[in-house]
């Protein structure tokens, strides 16, 4: 009996051993090849045809064409840099503008941060839509006086302490973060709920979730600086010097007006009007004398085309000779001329008689072949489609004089 019960005793111990053993565990990537087909054949049968979705486009084939932007007689600037999927094409154009305005008054080569104008613009978007009720247009459109606006009351700051991207991102996207913006806005229209330092705040909030928070002050070369003491004392540009030039019928010619589109949401009208034929010929004389232009205006033709890399327009469209400020007002007052594109002019060739420019596009479409990051566009696109132009006063210094003090 008494051995029965050592065994007994052995056998149950050695079963509690058995039952104490330790697993390990390991990660592993799930897998589920069955429920893939499943899903596969659900997606087949319920997948539709897709149109074939053609868009109709000037043939380019057979023209003669400038080939590369060696061609052309160019002025410095920073190579072109990719907006991504952001409508903050008027920052990018004309903060390169600014580059160049640095190196040709001062030789100084400083890259500058776009993202700072767009973080502060959507600031400043949310306080008018605040203060306004509501009636003021929230997009991420604007235009180029207004980096001269937010650089006069915030400063500017260089690239390399302000890229507006998180760690790891490769390519700006605005997409998630004007929704929330967006929506944020709309829903405080509909609770009428206009508390302006709540709203600013929650805006900055979500400006800072995807771009990072804008610093107040930072180290370039061993020095601090402020934004405003960085404007001062090392970009050093005059910003009352730089004016924006458009050409509409339907405002008074040498007259100072608005501009109105959406994106100038502010209102702002201090934008020359000049005939078409005194504006092309500024364009002209401006890009030979050694200034470069931050241009806007339309680029949704058919004689646009990234892979051709040229903006023209076609003669099935208007004929050349046919341009004139009657033709260009037609399209702006039924809507086929809008303003949704800024770019900046940094060079120019004369073939054929006629005037090619050099264009630095930061849009997605100038970088899918060849020289990556720019258009060529012919003088017939920029007299149509180009609504108007930022530039220095002694640019446009014959043009300015025709205006009343």
């Amino acid at each position: 009996m008494k051995n029965f019960k050592v065994f007994l005793l052995t056998f149950l111990l050695s079963g509690l051993m058995a039952a104490q053993v330790h697993d390990k565990g390991t990660f592993i990537q799930p897998k589920s090849e069955f429920w893939g087909e499943v899903q596969k054949g659900i997606d087949d049968f319920n997948k539709k045809d897709k149109p074939d979705n053609k868009t109709f486009k000037m043939d380019f084939t057979e023209l003669n064409l400038p080939k590369s932007k060696n061609e052309f007689t160019s002025y410095w600037h920073f190579d072109p840099v990719n907006q991504g999927n952001t409508g903050t094409c008027w920052s990018f154009s004309t903060t390169s503008y600014f580059e160049s305005e640095v190196y040709r008054i001062y030789k100084q080569k400083i890259k500058l941060s776009p993202i700072w104008n767009a973080y502060w613009e959507y600031v400043e978007k949310a306080l008018r839509f605040v203060r306004e009720r509501g009636n003021s247009v929230i997009g991420e459109g604007s235009e180029s006086n207004a980096v001269v606006r937010i650089w006069q009351h915030y400063g500017c700051v260089p690239e390399e302490v302000y890229n507006g991207m998180l760690p790891g991102q490769k390519h700006h996207n605005h997409s998630k973060m004007f929704n929330e913006i967006n929506n944020y806005l709309i829903g405080i229209k509909s609770a009428n709920a206009w508390n302006e330092n709540e709203a600013l705040n929650t805006i900055k909030s979500i400006l800072n979730h995807y771009l990072g928070e804008p610093p107040t002050k930072f180290t370039v070369d061993r020095k601090e600086y402020t934004p405003k003491e960085y404007l001062e004392k090392v970009v050093r540009l005059n910003l009352d010097d730089y004016v924006a030039v458009m050409s509409i019928m339907q405002k008074p010619y040498y007259e100072k007006a608005e501009y109105e589109v959406p994106d100038n949401w502010w209102h702002n009208k201090d934008y020359y009007n000049v005939p078409i034929d005194v504006f092309m010929s500024t364009v002209k004389s401006a890009i030979r004398n050694g200034f470069t232009l931050a241009l806007f205006g339309d680029v949704s033709e058919a004689g646009i085309e990234s892979h051709a890399k040229v903006a023209m327009i076609p003669s099935f469209d208007i004929p050349s000779e046919y341009i004139d400020e009657s033709a260009r007002q037609f399209r702006f007052s039924n809507g086929t001329t809008g303003d949704d594109h800024g770019i900046h002019m940094v060079g120019y060739l004369n073939k054929d008689g006629k005037d090619w420019y050099l264009i630095k596009d930061s849009g997605s479409g100038s970088f899918n072949v060849g020289d990556k990051g720019y258009y060529f566009y012919h003088e017939d696109y920029v007299k149509l489609k180009m609504l108007g132009f930022m530039a220095h006063k002694d640019a446009i210094a014959d043009l300015l004089s025709k205006f009343k003090k």
